[in-house]
């Protein structure tokens, strides 16, 4: 182990929501750059980011150590009563040592959105003794709970609150964190924190909570928190980070700040070493479907496909029963047999209701898909090939998108749910809005205190192609390029709106996606509430392609109640 080398355990990302102003590829990039052998994600109160940060690591050679930065209730959970509407909640680091820890992060996670949520997802301390098994906890930021106390000079109840935590989570299991953003109270935590670890033997854990990545990202940073707060720059009563050193610092930075606890610095490689989580995404995790007594779901499958082809087609035709032989035999060696039965199963059931439901895709080119009733082309007539939807040489999970009623997709839903294990093995999916070229401009323009109709003009100005960039804007408007460098303030405003162009903004429900599993998702996935709407924390692709969980698009169509109330 190279000890003159340190590791970042505390780092928050994009999914930092309007906090975090570092993505993933960026941070990976930077701790290659300095030669670090891991990185930890903790973002504050979600792991929305976890899988794709744990990917790019990986293919990096950087070990991935996942984590989040939880919120802890000073009550508990299940209190949603304080002063003022809001409560005090203080911070904690949690870190995965191995799968165990993983999981168990995964059900913190949960919790703290379905159960604890007021204002921020939270969880308590009962819930860290049921699931501390794999996980390794510093003691968090300024924020958190033993800082607090220290903050008033509140040593026997820090000591105290210390003594807690390690018999929670166990001897070299629980770290005291110490930063040194060159904020004066810092010193003085610091130096309370050694004390204490001396007496109780907890060991010091050193963290810069990184928030950006460079120095002079500050500025950029400080706009995002005036977003999210809806504040401006100008105003005085504000949240604001206290200085500019919440950045990405190699260990050259590090060691000047904890040249006189470098031991601080060495637990953070101790910290990496121990922490090795590994993801198996060969496993699909398909929900059970239940056949009628005494048939197999292969046998079943064939008998409802050879029933369809006789309704389509009149009769099982020689060139019909090659091509239907030859998908099955795809079909079963890819694993996906339950798959396209539980499609049938719940398009017969909105058949069944008179619920219009029509499959699109690359589907259609399955005579499987179209004599099951999940699609309406016919793959033969129309020269269709099987393969854009299915490949046995290039297995992924098939990818049906259903186009319902909209009318009848909630009763869709209902059905799905009762039917495969409620809330706990059926979710709907999250879905992230990002900070485009012109939102962004008329998001920092506000912030900036720019007048909204010059914001406007500008705005106005950037060509309306899909997914433009502002630098890709900027050469091709010659106006946009000259009003940018005739005046500091627009200058200054696409400076910083560069910076933040393609953060996430805000997280909502698909409009569409929803995910079935065959055990609670929560073996599998985070969950996290929107509204009313149970929803997971990973994204659609990560979900589909790494998780190995059945995503099916239910798409509410407002055509088709038309044409269904036409026909009735």
């Amino acid at each position: 182990m190279d000890t003159n080398n340190f590791v970042h355990l505390h780092v928050h990302s994009e999914y930092s929501l309007l906090d975090g102003a570092c993505k993933i590829k960026d941070l990976v990039s930077k701790a290659l750059h300095f030669k670090m052998p891991a990185l930890a994600l903790t973002d504050h109160g979600n792991m929305y980011g976890a899988i794709e940060f744990y990917e790019a690591a990986q293919s990096a050679g950087i070990k991935p150590i996942i984590g989040y930065e939880a919120y802890v209730a000073q009550g508990g959970r299940l209190d949603k009563e304080s002063k003022n509407g809001k409560e005090t909640l203080s911070h904690i680091t949690l870190l995965a040592e191995n799968y165990e820890g993983y999981r168990n992060l995964l059900k913190l996670s949960t919790s703290a959105y379905l159960e604890g949520f007021y204002y921020k997802p939270r969880i308590d301390k009962e819930l860290l003794k049921s699931h501390s098994a794999g996980i390794i906890c510093l003691s968090g930021c300024m924020a958190s709970e033993i800082n607090r106390h220290l903050s008033f000079d509140r040593h026997d109840d820090a000591m105290n609150l210390a003594i807690e935590y390690l018999e929670l989570f166990g001897e070299n299991h629980f770290y005291l964190e110490i930063q040194n953003n060159k904020i004066p109270l810092q010193e003085k935590l610091v130096s309370a924190a050694f004390k204490i670890g001396k007496t109780l033997n907890i060991p010091l854990v050193a963290t810069n909570d990184v928030h950006y990545m460079n120095i002079d990202d500050a500025v950029a940073h400080d706009a995002l928190l005036c977003i999210n707060t809806g504040k401006r720059v100008s105003d005085r009563q504000r949240l604001r980070f206290d200085t500019n050193e919440f950045y990405f610092k190699n260990y050259q930075e590090m060691h000047a700040l904890f040249k006189e606890i470098p031991h601080a610095l060495e637990n953070t490689l101790h910290i990496a070493e121990r922490c090795d989580v590994k993801m198996d995404f060969g496993k699909l995790h398909l929900p059970k479907f239940t056949p009628p007594e005494g048939i197999s779901n292969k046998a079943y499958l064939r008998k409802l496909c050879e029933e369809g082809v006789i309704r389509k087609y009149g009769a099982i035709l020689p060139h019909i029963s090659e091509r239907l032989d030859h998908e099955l035999k795809v079909i079963e060696k890819t694993g996906f047999v339950e798959y396209f039965l539980i499609v049938w199963d719940f398009i017969h059931y909105a058949n069944t209701l008179n619920i219009p439901a029509t499959g699109r895709g690359s589907g259609a080119g399955s005579i499987v898909a179209y004599v099951l009733n999940i699609t309406n082309i016919d793959p033969i007539e129309n020269d269709l090939l099987f393969e854009r939807f299915l490949n046995a040489e290039r297995i992924s999970m098939p990818d049906l998108d259903i186009d319902f009623c909209a009318e009848g997709r909630e009763e869709i839903i209902r059905y799905v749910r009762e039917k495969y294990g409620g809330d706990s093995n059926v979710a709907q999916i999250i879905t992230f809005g990002t900070m485009k070229a012109k939102a962004v401009i008329r998001d920092v323009g506000r912030v900036l205190d720019i007048p909204l109709s010059e914001v406007d003009k500008i705005a106005k100005l950037i060509p309306n192609t899909l997914n433009i960039t502002l630098e890709e804007a900027l050469e091709q408007e010659p106006a946009l390029k000259a009003i940018c460098q005739a005046e500091k303030q627009f200058k200054e405003l696409f400076d910083i709106s560069k910076k933040l162009e393609g953060l996430c903004r805000h997280a909502s429900v698909h409009a569409a996606g929803i995910v079935i599993s065959d055990e609670p998702l929560t073996e599998y996935v985070p969950l996290a509430k929107k509204g009313d709407a149970v929803t997971t924390q990973y994204y659609d692709e990560i979900l589909v392609d790494k998780i190995g969980l059945l995503k099916a698009d239910f798409l509410g169509v407002r055509k088709l109640t038309v044409i269904k109330r036409l026909f009735n």
